[in-house]
């Protein structure tokens, strides 16, 4: 799989991000402070990041800042990203589940390594829900989009 990440810092919890989608087989484009020459900023490395996958040149997205709202907020103004600030598996388990999200985001200074190895596992061993009224509500978010992109 693909994924895009960002972060606005070079903290060890965004190091530690990629080297566990590295191991886990995953192809990484680094965004932001991760990449040399990168623009640091939360809003524009975290839009950069999830324009990926709103084009389709990334399968997901982890965007990431100090408290992971920043980045979560920039990448939710992508059309056709559904981001979600998680902070621990169950959320992650969640949004995943029940939102279908495509773009993770992660806090660097309330994610320690050991939870962000919990939040990755649960994101990436859930599967979007194919239950009518779960994909309804993404198909309404969907129509959010448009709405907001129609002159």
């Amino acid at each position: 799989m693909r994924i895009s990440v960002s972060s606005d810092m070079d903290e060890p919890v965004a190091r530690a991000l990629l080297g566990q989608l590295r191991d886990r087989g995953h192809d990484v484009v680094t965004y932001g402070a991760l990449s040399p020459g990168g623009d640091p900023q939360w809003a524009a490395c975290s839009e950069a990041a999830a324009r990926e996958v709103a084009t389709g040149s990334a399968d997901q997205a982890v965007v990431c800042c100090w408290t992971g709202t920043g980045a979560s907020i920039a990448a939710n103004k992508v059309p056709g990203v559904r981001a979600a600030l998680c902070t621990d598996a169950y959320t992650a388990d969640g949004a995943r589940r029940w939102n279908d999200a495509n773009v993770l985001a992660l806090s660097l200074r309330l994610t320690s390594e050991p939870l962000l190895k919990e939040i990755l596992d649960a994101w990436f061993a859930a599967e979007a829900s194919s239950e009518a009224e779960d994909r309804e509500n993404v198909a309404r978010v969907a129509r959010l989009d448009i709405a907001r992109s129609a002159p």
